[in-house]
């Protein structure tokens, strides 16, 4: 009998105010305090990484836990599109064209100066608790998306709070925005990305495109879909790396995405803000009467 091996994702709660199913985000706000720590200790970090690396050796085989810091990206020209003409307008008419003929929104849009300044924010709440000793990423992913390329450049690039080996942020596809449609979600072409993003800061992963043939100008892509991208940067993350803090700089689509591949309601993070969260994967074996799928793209 075929057996398979499939990975089961959850958060674990009690460490941030966030990681509540009934946290409310907007009393949390973007960047709380301690980025949302329960714990207000002066030794807080401390405590904290001893938690994680107590869980991770105590942990059964197959079982690992690791932290993420989703960042959403900074306020986008998009962004203010929407908000000009209201949701339904946009999705329905705005977001499939480029510009009103004042904003300019697609394709791939930049951070404009309140996102720029919000990015900026997350640096100096990084800066605060790294003097009171949080754990620094020791891996970075971003989507290929410059809105949030340009938000992990702005909170991270050039940081004097950083120490030990020079910064990396691997840039995946699958970390994109929720595809299709709106113009906004398309990416610029490979050779742009490297151009404005270049190396060695910045790496592509293997077999990354030139261009855009995700995003499809007359179909919107489904949130199941979203929701599988996100369950396979976790496996990618969790067979990979032996790292246990991690930063994904991305949006907020592909973010609840994540949350809805651990049995979670959406979480409506705003522009600029960061969701920390700790997460536990375990490895569990099925028979033949399951087998992986792939849900309908469009």
């Amino acid at each position: 009998m075929p057996v398979y091996t499939k990975r089961e994702y959850s958060i674990v709660t009690g460490f941030f105010a966030q990681d509540d199913p009934d946290a409310d985000a907007v009393a949390i706000g973007a960047l709380p305090p301690r980025f949302g720590l329960l714990d207000d200790s002066a030794d807080r970090w401390d405590r904290f990484k001893a938690r994680i690396k107590e869980l991770n050796a105590a942990a059964a085989p197959g079982t690992q836990y690791k932290v993420y810091f989703f960042a959403r990206h900074g306020q986008g020209f998009h962004n203010v599109g929407e908000a000009k003409y209201g949701t339904k307008a946009w999705d329905e008419y705005w977001s499939k064209l480029d510009s009103d003929g004042e904003l300019v929104w697609g394709p791939d849009p930049e951070l404009t100066s309140v996102g720029l300044g919000q990015a900026r924010a997350a640096r100096e709440a990084w800066r605060t608790e790294r003097a009171s000793g949080i754990p620094l990423p020791e891996r970075h992913y971003a989507s290929p998306l410059q809105r949030a390329l340009r938000t992990f450049q702005e909170t991270f690039v050039g940081a004097d709070f950083l120490d030990g080996p020079p910064i990396r942020c691997t840039i995946l596809e699958n970390l994109r925005e929720e595809s299709g449609e709106h113009t906004c979600d398309k990416r610029s072409p490979r050779g742009v990305i490297a151009q404005k993003f270049p190396p060695p800061i910045y790496d592509f992963e293997e077999g990354f495109s030139e261009e855009d043939t995700f995003w499809k100008p007359d179909v919107r892509e489904t949130k199941a879909h979203v929701t599988e991208r996100a369950v396979q940067v976790f496996d990618r993350i969790f067979s990979l790396d032996k790292e246990t803090y991690l930063c994904i700089s991305a949006h907020s689509g592909i973010i609840n995405g994540f949350l809805r591949a651990m049995g979670r309601p959406g979480y409506p993070l705003v522009t600029g803000g960061v969701l920390p969260l700790v997460i536990k994967a375990v490895d569990v074996q099925l028979t033949q009467s399951w087998a992986p799928s792939v849900p309908e793209l469009w």
